[in-house]
Protein backbone atom coordinates (compact mmCIF):
# COMPACT_ATOMS: atom_id res chain seq x y z
CA UNK A 1 0.00 0.00 0.00
CA UNK A 2 2.87 2.36 0.71
CA UNK A 3 3.65 2.76 -2.98
CA UNK A 4 0.07 2.84 -4.14
CA UNK A 5 0.49 6.40 -5.40
CA UNK A 6 2.89 5.11 -8.05
CA UNK A 7 0.38 2.87 -9.75
CA UNK A 8 -1.45 3.46 -12.97
CA UNK A 9 -4.87 4.97 -13.16
CA UNK A 10 -7.20 5.18 -16.11
CA UNK A 11 -10.23 7.07 -17.27
CA UNK A 12 -12.67 5.95 -19.94
CA UNK A 13 -14.91 8.81 -20.93
CA UNK A 14 -18.12 8.80 -22.90
CA UNK A 15 -18.67 12.18 -24.53
CA UNK A 16 -21.89 13.97 -23.44
CA UNK A 17 -24.82 13.23 -25.74
CA UNK A 18 -22.93 10.43 -27.48
CA UNK A 19 -23.50 6.72 -27.07
CA UNK A 20 -20.39 5.74 -29.01
CA UNK A 21 -17.57 8.27 -28.83
CA UNK A 22 -15.14 7.82 -25.94
CA UNK A 23 -12.19 9.75 -24.59
CA UNK A 24 -9.82 7.45 -22.71
CA UNK A 25 -7.20 8.83 -20.33
CA UNK A 26 -4.55 6.81 -18.51
CA UNK A 27 -1.52 7.81 -16.49
CA UNK A 28 1.67 6.16 -15.31
CA UNK A 29 4.36 7.49 -13.02
CA UNK A 30 7.96 7.80 -14.26
CA UNK A 31 9.59 5.56 -11.69
CA UNK A 32 11.95 3.74 -14.02
CA UNK A 33 11.55 1.08 -16.68
CA UNK A 34 8.32 -0.90 -16.11
CA UNK A 35 8.46 -4.51 -15.02
CA UNK A 36 6.56 -7.52 -16.30
CA UNK A 37 3.74 -6.91 -13.82
CA UNK A 38 3.23 -3.36 -15.11
CA UNK A 39 3.21 -4.60 -18.68
CA UNK A 40 0.84 -7.55 -18.29
CA UNK A 41 -1.29 -5.79 -15.67
CA UNK A 42 -1.89 -2.49 -17.44
CA UNK A 43 0.33 -1.43 -20.33
CA UNK A 44 -0.76 -4.30 -22.55
CA UNK A 45 -4.34 -3.11 -21.97
CA UNK A 46 -3.35 0.35 -23.22
CA UNK A 47 -2.21 -1.19 -26.49
CA UNK A 48 -5.42 -3.22 -26.66
CA UNK A 49 -7.53 -0.11 -26.00
CA UNK A 50 -5.77 1.65 -28.85
CA UNK A 51 -6.16 -1.35 -31.16
CA UNK A 52 -9.87 -1.81 -30.42
CA UNK A 53 -10.81 1.89 -30.31
CA UNK A 54 -13.39 3.15 -32.76
CA UNK A 55 -12.21 5.78 -35.27
CA UNK A 56 -14.09 8.49 -33.36
CA UNK A 57 -12.57 7.53 -29.99
CA UNK A 58 -9.79 9.66 -28.52
CA UNK A 59 -6.99 8.29 -26.34
CA UNK A 60 -4.61 10.19 -24.04
CA UNK A 61 -1.68 8.57 -22.24
CA UNK A 62 0.17 10.70 -19.71
CA UNK A 63 3.45 10.28 -17.85
CA UNK A 64 2.45 11.80 -14.50
CA UNK A 65 5.62 13.40 -13.18
CA UNK A 66 3.90 15.48 -10.51
CA UNK A 67 2.64 12.29 -8.84
CA UNK A 68 6.17 10.89 -8.80
CA UNK A 69 7.32 13.79 -6.62
CA UNK A 70 5.24 12.68 -3.64
CA UNK A 71 8.22 10.51 -2.71
CA UNK A 72 11.87 11.63 -2.87
CA UNK A 73 13.16 11.73 -6.45
CA UNK A 74 16.77 12.70 -7.31
CA UNK A 75 16.37 15.20 -10.19
CA UNK A 76 18.67 13.33 -12.60
CA UNK A 77 16.95 10.04 -11.84
CA UNK A 78 13.49 11.55 -12.39
CA UNK A 79 14.60 13.18 -15.63
CA UNK A 80 16.00 9.90 -16.97
CA UNK A 81 12.90 7.99 -15.84
CA UNK A 82 10.64 10.39 -17.76
CA UNK A 83 12.57 9.71 -20.94
CA UNK A 84 12.67 5.97 -20.28
CA UNK A 85 8.94 5.59 -19.78
CA UNK A 86 8.12 7.67 -22.86
CA UNK A 87 10.41 5.43 -24.93
CA UNK A 88 8.79 2.34 -23.38
CA UNK A 89 5.26 3.48 -24.24
CA UNK A 90 6.26 4.03 -27.85
CA UNK A 91 8.20 0.75 -27.95
CA UNK A 92 5.26 -1.38 -26.80
CA UNK A 93 3.03 0.04 -29.52
CA UNK A 94 1.40 3.27 -28.33
CA UNK A 95 1.14 5.23 -31.58
CA UNK A 96 1.51 9.04 -31.33
CA UNK A 97 -0.40 9.45 -34.59
CA UNK A 98 -3.39 7.66 -33.03
CA UNK A 99 -3.06 8.55 -29.34
CA UNK A 100 -1.99 11.68 -27.46
CA UNK A 101 1.15 10.94 -25.42
CA UNK A 102 2.42 13.68 -23.12
CA UNK A 103 4.14 14.57 -19.86
CA UNK A 104 1.60 15.68 -17.24
CA UNK A 105 3.84 18.56 -16.10
CA UNK A 106 3.77 20.04 -19.61
CA UNK A 107 0.08 20.83 -19.11
CA UNK A 108 -0.40 23.25 -16.18
CA UNK A 109 -4.18 22.73 -16.30
CA UNK A 110 -3.69 19.59 -14.19
CA UNK A 111 -2.29 21.52 -11.24
CA UNK A 112 -4.61 24.48 -11.70
CA UNK A 113 -7.67 22.25 -11.43
CA UNK A 114 -6.06 20.34 -8.56
CA UNK A 115 -5.58 23.60 -6.62
CA UNK A 116 -9.21 24.57 -7.19
CA UNK A 117 -10.26 21.12 -5.97
CA UNK A 118 -7.92 21.44 -2.95
CA UNK A 119 -9.89 24.51 -1.93
CA UNK A 120 -13.18 22.57 -1.73
CA UNK A 121 -11.93 19.19 -0.46
CA UNK A 122 -12.44 18.46 3.27
CA UNK A 123 -9.23 17.57 5.14
CA UNK A 124 -11.11 14.77 6.85
CA UNK A 125 -11.66 13.04 3.52
CA UNK A 126 -7.94 13.01 2.79
CA UNK A 127 -7.08 11.78 6.29
CA UNK A 128 -9.20 8.71 5.59
CA UNK A 129 -7.26 7.79 2.45
CA UNK A 130 -5.67 4.36 2.88
CA UNK A 131 -2.40 5.51 1.33
CA UNK A 132 -2.08 8.36 3.84
CA UNK A 133 -2.94 6.14 6.79
CA UNK A 134 -0.38 3.54 5.74
CA UNK A 135 2.30 6.22 5.42
CA UNK A 136 1.29 7.58 8.80
CA UNK A 137 1.59 4.12 10.35
CA UNK A 138 5.02 3.66 8.78
CA UNK A 139 6.14 7.02 10.17
CA UNK A 140 5.03 6.07 13.68
CA UNK A 141 6.89 2.77 13.46
CA UNK A 142 10.10 4.57 12.53
CA UNK A 143 10.11 6.86 15.56
CA UNK A 144 9.89 6.36 19.32
CA UNK A 145 7.89 9.54 19.85
CA UNK A 146 4.19 9.19 18.99
CA UNK A 147 4.09 12.95 18.31
CA UNK A 148 6.34 12.40 15.30
CA UNK A 149 3.54 10.72 13.37
CA UNK A 150 3.33 13.37 10.61
CA UNK A 151 6.89 14.68 10.79
CA UNK A 152 8.66 14.23 7.49
CA UNK A 153 5.48 13.47 5.52
CA UNK A 154 4.96 16.04 2.77
CA UNK A 155 1.75 17.81 1.80
CA UNK A 156 1.99 16.36 -1.70
CA UNK A 157 1.67 12.83 -0.35
CA UNK A 158 -1.37 13.94 1.64
CA UNK A 159 -3.09 15.78 -1.21
CA UNK A 160 -2.10 13.78 -4.30
CA UNK A 161 -5.53 12.04 -4.47
CA UNK A 162 -6.95 15.49 -5.26
CA UNK A 163 -4.50 15.82 -8.16
CA UNK A 164 -5.61 12.39 -9.33
CA UNK A 165 -9.23 13.59 -9.24
CA UNK A 166 -8.20 16.54 -11.40
CA UNK A 167 -6.49 14.17 -13.84
CA UNK A 168 -9.70 12.12 -14.07
CA UNK A 169 -12.08 15.05 -14.53
CA UNK A 170 -9.96 17.37 -16.68
CA UNK A 171 -10.35 15.77 -20.10
CA UNK A 172 -13.95 16.10 -21.20
CA UNK A 173 -15.08 15.38 -17.64
CA UNK A 174 -14.81 11.65 -17.06
CA UNK A 175 -17.93 9.56 -16.51
CA UNK A 176 -16.46 6.06 -16.36
CA UNK A 177 -13.16 5.02 -14.80
CA UNK A 178 -11.70 1.53 -15.33
CA UNK A 179 -9.43 0.98 -12.32
CA UNK A 180 -8.60 -1.88 -10.01
CA UNK A 181 -10.15 -2.39 -6.59
CA UNK A 182 -7.11 -0.77 -4.96
CA UNK A 183 -8.15 2.55 -6.53
CA UNK A 184 -11.83 2.42 -5.56
CA UNK A 185 -11.31 4.80 -2.63
CA UNK A 186 -9.60 7.36 -4.86
CA UNK A 187 -12.40 7.14 -7.39
CA UNK A 188 -14.94 7.71 -4.61
CA UNK A 189 -13.02 10.84 -3.63
CA UNK A 190 -13.26 12.02 -7.24
CA UNK A 191 -17.03 11.59 -7.00
CA UNK A 192 -17.12 13.57 -3.76
CA UNK A 193 -15.06 16.40 -5.26
CA UNK A 194 -17.12 16.50 -8.46
CA UNK A 195 -20.34 16.66 -6.44
CA UNK A 196 -18.92 19.34 -4.12
CA UNK A 197 -17.91 21.52 -7.08
CA UNK A 198 -21.32 21.11 -8.73
CA UNK A 199 -23.10 22.15 -5.51
CA UNK A 200 -20.75 25.05 -4.76
CA UNK A 201 -20.87 26.48 -8.28
CA UNK A 202 -24.36 25.77 -9.57
CA UNK A 203 -25.53 26.53 -13.11
CA UNK A 204 -28.23 25.29 -15.47
CA UNK A 205 -26.31 22.04 -15.86
CA UNK A 206 -23.79 20.22 -13.72
CA UNK A 207 -20.24 20.72 -14.93
CA UNK A 208 -18.80 17.44 -13.67
CA UNK A 209 -20.69 14.14 -13.90
CA UNK A 210 -19.89 11.68 -11.11
CA UNK A 211 -17.40 9.12 -12.46
CA UNK A 212 -18.41 5.46 -12.20
CA UNK A 213 -16.01 2.58 -11.70
CA UNK A 214 -15.77 0.00 -14.47
CA UNK A 215 -14.34 -3.49 -14.05
CA UNK A 216 -11.20 -4.09 -16.07
CA UNK A 217 -9.41 -7.35 -16.68
CA UNK A 218 -5.74 -7.23 -15.71
CA UNK A 219 -3.19 -9.81 -14.68
CA UNK A 220 -1.89 -9.60 -11.11
CA UNK A 221 1.74 -10.61 -11.44
CA UNK A 222 3.51 -11.53 -8.20
CA UNK A 223 7.11 -11.30 -7.07
CA UNK A 224 9.29 -14.15 -8.32
CA UNK A 225 10.99 -14.33 -4.92
CA UNK A 226 7.99 -13.68 -2.67
CA UNK A 227 4.82 -14.85 -4.43
CA UNK A 228 2.66 -13.51 -1.61
CA UNK A 229 3.42 -9.94 -2.79
CA UNK A 230 2.98 -8.12 -6.08
CA UNK A 231 5.95 -7.68 -8.37
CA UNK A 232 7.48 -4.32 -7.44
CA UNK A 233 10.27 -1.99 -8.51
CA UNK A 234 10.94 -1.15 -4.87
CA UNK A 235 11.61 -4.72 -3.70
CA UNK A 236 15.24 -4.99 -2.50
CA UNK A 237 15.85 -8.23 -4.42
CA UNK A 238 16.31 -7.36 -8.12
CA UNK A 239 15.68 -10.99 -9.08
CA UNK A 240 12.09 -10.65 -7.86
CA UNK A 241 11.08 -8.72 -10.98
CA UNK A 242 11.61 -8.89 -14.72
CA UNK A 243 12.18 -5.51 -16.35
CA UNK A 244 11.09 -4.87 -19.91
CA UNK A 245 14.75 -4.13 -20.69
CA UNK A 246 16.19 -7.34 -19.21
CA UNK A 247 18.25 -9.47 -21.57
CA UNK A 248 17.28 -13.03 -22.45
CA UNK A 249 19.91 -14.40 -20.07
CA UNK A 250 18.71 -12.17 -17.23
CA UNK A 251 15.12 -13.28 -17.76
CA UNK A 252 16.16 -16.94 -17.80
CA UNK A 253 18.18 -16.54 -14.59
CA UNK A 254 15.37 -14.81 -12.73
CA UNK A 255 12.74 -17.37 -13.74
CA UNK A 256 15.05 -20.28 -12.85
CA UNK A 257 15.39 -18.85 -9.34
CA UNK A 258 11.65 -18.16 -8.98
CA UNK A 259 10.15 -19.56 -5.77
CA UNK A 260 7.73 -22.45 -6.31
CA UNK A 261 7.14 -25.42 -3.95
CA UNK A 262 8.06 -29.05 -3.34
CA UNK A 263 4.68 -30.47 -4.34
CA UNK A 264 4.91 -32.78 -7.33
CA UNK A 265 3.00 -31.96 -10.49
CA UNK A 266 1.70 -28.66 -11.80
CA UNK A 267 -1.66 -27.35 -10.59
CA UNK A 268 -3.17 -23.88 -10.45
CA UNK A 269 -3.76 -23.12 -6.76
CA UNK A 270 -3.07 -19.43 -5.91
CA UNK A 271 -3.72 -19.98 -2.19
CA UNK A 272 -1.63 -23.07 -1.47
CA UNK A 273 0.80 -22.86 -4.42
CA UNK A 274 1.24 -19.12 -5.10
CA UNK A 275 4.65 -19.42 -6.79
CA UNK A 276 3.50 -22.09 -9.23
CA UNK A 277 0.24 -20.25 -9.86
CA UNK A 278 2.19 -17.06 -10.57
CA UNK A 279 4.26 -18.77 -13.26
CA UNK A 280 1.12 -20.20 -14.83
CA UNK A 281 -0.49 -16.75 -14.80
CA UNK A 282 2.53 -15.26 -16.55
CA UNK A 283 2.60 -18.01 -19.16
CA UNK A 284 -1.14 -17.72 -19.84
CA UNK A 285 -0.84 -13.94 -20.19
CA UNK A 286 2.08 -14.22 -22.59
CA UNK A 287 0.11 -16.66 -24.72
CA UNK A 288 -3.12 -14.66 -24.37
CA UNK A 289 -5.08 -17.66 -23.16
CA UNK A 290 -7.09 -18.72 -20.11
CA UNK A 291 -4.94 -20.06 -17.28
CA UNK A 292 -7.06 -23.22 -17.08
CA UNK A 293 -6.14 -24.02 -20.66
CA UNK A 294 -2.48 -23.39 -19.84
CA UNK A 295 -2.40 -25.69 -16.83
CA UNK A 296 -4.09 -28.49 -18.78
CA UNK A 297 -0.92 -28.85 -20.81
CA UNK A 298 1.22 -29.73 -17.77
CA UNK A 299 -0.19 -33.10 -16.78
CA UNK A 300 2.77 -35.24 -15.76
CA UNK A 301 5.28 -32.35 -16.08
CA UNK A 302 7.43 -30.68 -13.42
CA UNK A 303 8.51 -27.17 -12.45
CA UNK A 304 11.58 -27.38 -14.65
CA UNK A 305 9.43 -27.75 -17.74
CA UNK A 306 7.13 -24.95 -16.61
CA UNK A 307 10.00 -22.55 -15.95
CA UNK A 308 11.55 -23.34 -19.33
CA UNK A 309 8.27 -22.56 -21.10
CA UNK A 310 7.73 -19.37 -19.12
CA UNK A 311 11.25 -18.23 -19.98
CA UNK A 312 10.72 -18.86 -23.68
CA UNK A 313 7.35 -17.07 -23.69
CA UNK A 314 8.57 -14.00 -21.78
CA UNK A 315 11.74 -13.68 -23.86
CA UNK A 316 9.74 -13.87 -27.08
CA UNK A 317 7.12 -11.39 -25.87
CA UNK A 318 9.65 -8.77 -24.74
CA UNK A 319 12.14 -9.21 -27.57
CA UNK A 320 10.50 -6.73 -29.93
CA UNK A 321 9.68 -4.01 -27.37
CA UNK A 322 13.20 -4.25 -25.86
CA UNK A 323 14.87 -3.78 -29.25
CA UNK A 324 12.59 -0.87 -30.13
CA UNK A 325 13.16 0.73 -26.72
CA UNK A 326 16.93 0.60 -27.14
CA UNK A 327 16.56 2.34 -30.51
CA UNK A 328 14.11 4.98 -29.33
CA UNK A 329 15.91 6.05 -26.18
CA UNK A 330 18.83 7.19 -28.33
CA UNK A 331 16.61 9.39 -30.49
CA UNK A 332 16.20 12.28 -28.06
CA UNK A 333 14.90 14.69 -30.68
CA UNK A 334 12.08 12.35 -31.70
CA UNK A 335 11.08 11.78 -28.07
CA UNK A 336 11.12 15.53 -27.42
CA UNK A 337 8.93 16.15 -30.47
CA UNK A 338 6.39 13.46 -29.51
CA UNK A 339 6.13 14.88 -25.98
CA UNK A 340 5.78 18.47 -27.21
CA UNK A 341 3.14 17.69 -29.81
CA UNK A 342 1.22 15.58 -27.31
CA UNK A 343 1.33 18.32 -24.67
CA UNK A 344 0.04 20.89 -27.16
CA UNK A 345 -2.93 18.68 -28.01
CA UNK A 346 -3.62 17.88 -24.34
CA UNK A 347 -3.64 21.57 -23.39
CA UNK A 348 -6.11 22.40 -26.14
CA UNK A 349 -8.47 19.63 -25.01
CA UNK A 350 -8.25 20.41 -21.29
CA UNK A 351 -8.63 24.15 -21.81
CA UNK A 352 -12.26 23.56 -22.82
CA UNK A 353 -12.97 22.27 -19.31
CA UNK A 354 -10.84 24.90 -17.58
CA UNK A 355 -12.53 27.84 -19.31
CA UNK A 356 -15.86 26.78 -17.87
CA UNK A 357 -14.32 26.04 -14.45
CA UNK A 358 -12.75 29.51 -14.29
CA UNK A 359 -16.00 31.14 -15.35
CA UNK A 360 -18.01 29.33 -12.67
CA UNK A 361 -15.61 30.16 -9.82
CA UNK A 362 -15.24 33.81 -10.91
CA UNK A 363 -11.65 33.71 -12.17
CA UNK A 364 -12.17 33.83 -15.93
Amino acid sequence: MQRQCRRLFSTSIAEPNSSKRRVIFSGIQPTGVPHLGNYLGALANWVKLQRDALPEDELLFSIVGWHAMTLPQPPKQLSDARTDILAVLLAIGIDPTRSIIFHQEHNPNHTELAWIFNCITPVGKLRRMTTWKSRLAASKNQGDDAEMDETGLNVGLFAYPVLQAADILLYNRATHVPVGDDQTQHLELSRVIADQFNRNFKAKRQLFPLPTQLSTSSKRILSLRDPTSKMSKSAPDASSRILLTDSSSQIASKIRSAVTDSISGITYDPVNRPGTANLLTILAACNDEDVNKTVSGYVGKNHGALKADVTEAVVEMLKGPRKEYERLKMDKEYLRRVAQEGADKARVKSEVTMMEVRERIGLL
